[in-house]
């Protein structure tokens, strides 16, 4: 059994520029892995089939899910005949705005690559990645990037400043397709995103919590006010900077004094069943 992690995603800021003619929105966001992570664990078969067995019944063990559809998307580019059992152990929570299916998708890429010796480049490995989802490009590489395209046009970027991060997620889950559809792009206001770039550059905390936006929050705060309840109690508890990931419902704060973090961590556990306090890993990944 070959096993392989799969981290979480923040976005430090996420914009939509417009909508395009293939019906995604041209996006310009900045994303960083944290140190919150499913393991992928991979085994080959020889009677061709993929399994999913997972320790969560929320997600599909058949190709709705993400991780399936990249070994199906491996075996029929590079005509594999074996199968492969994918054993999903979920730390990530569920339709989050954290990129846990993509992640378990990107980690399964890389995976089989290693497994099936086929000697793929990590860039050959995110240009397979692009065809199953926005995100897993990212997922592919890691680290912290500027997100471009709908999402698959990755820039990398330094590490960002050193801190702790503190995530909450509420009892629901969020529909993508609906948050971006809710969108009046006419009307949002956009994050600083070279901004945000130059906080990282310079390794400006203070800075890189100013910049922080993210225009679908205003979107999943009308559908889910609770979403906007725990923001305001991450500010209240001590938080130097509180943002919504992704579409949602998924909230982080940033916070650089580990005195703080517990303080914020239980404050927030009295509203929230899935709380986490974690570390940026914000380093890319390699193959090696």
């Amino acid at each position: 059994m070959l096993y392989v992690k799969a981290p979480a995603k923040i976005n430090l800021t996420l914009d939509v520029l417009y909508k395009r003619p293939d019906n995604y929105h041209e996006v310009e966001m900045i994303m960083t892995t944290v140190d919150l992570s499913d393991r992928i664990g991979l085994e080959s078969r020889n009677d061709g089939l993929i399994k999913i067995i997972s320790t969560n019944g929320f997600i599909p063990d058949d190709n709705r899910n993400l991780a399936y559809q990249a070994a199906q998307l491996i075996k029929d580019t590079y005509g594999i005949a074996d199968g492969v059992t994918i054993s999903i152990e979920k730390e990530i929570p569920v339709a989050a705005g954290l990129a846990g299916g993509s992640s378990d998708a990107a980690a399964t890429l890389k995976g089989l690559n290693e497994l099936w010796n086929l000697n793929l480049s990590i860039d050959t490995l995110a240009e397979l990645g692009a065809k199953i989802g926005s995100d897993v490009s990212f997922c592919i590489y890691g680290g912290t990037a500027l997100a471009t395209g709908r999402g698959e046009k990755i820039q990398k970027l330094p590490a960002p400043p050193t801190c702790w991060v503190v995530l909450a997620k509420p009892k629901i889950g969020v529909s993508t397709a609906q948050v971006y559809g809710g969108l009046n792009i006419e009307g949002i206001e956009h994050p600083n995103t070279k901004q945000m770039i130059q906080a990282i550059e310079t390794n400006d905390y203070d800075l890189m919590c100013a910049s922080m936006g993210n225009v679908l929050e205003s979107v999943t705060f009308n559908l889910h006010p609770e979403v906007v309840m725990i923001k305001e109690q991450m500010k209240r508890f001590g938080a130097d900077a509180v943002l919504m990931s992704g579409s949602g419902p998924t909230v982080f704060g940033l916070v650089d004094n580990e005195s703080r973090l517990g303080r914020i961590y239980n404050g927030l556990r009295g509203f929230c069943d899935e709380v986490f306090a974690v570390r940026l890993l914000g380093e890319r990944n390699s193959l090696a």
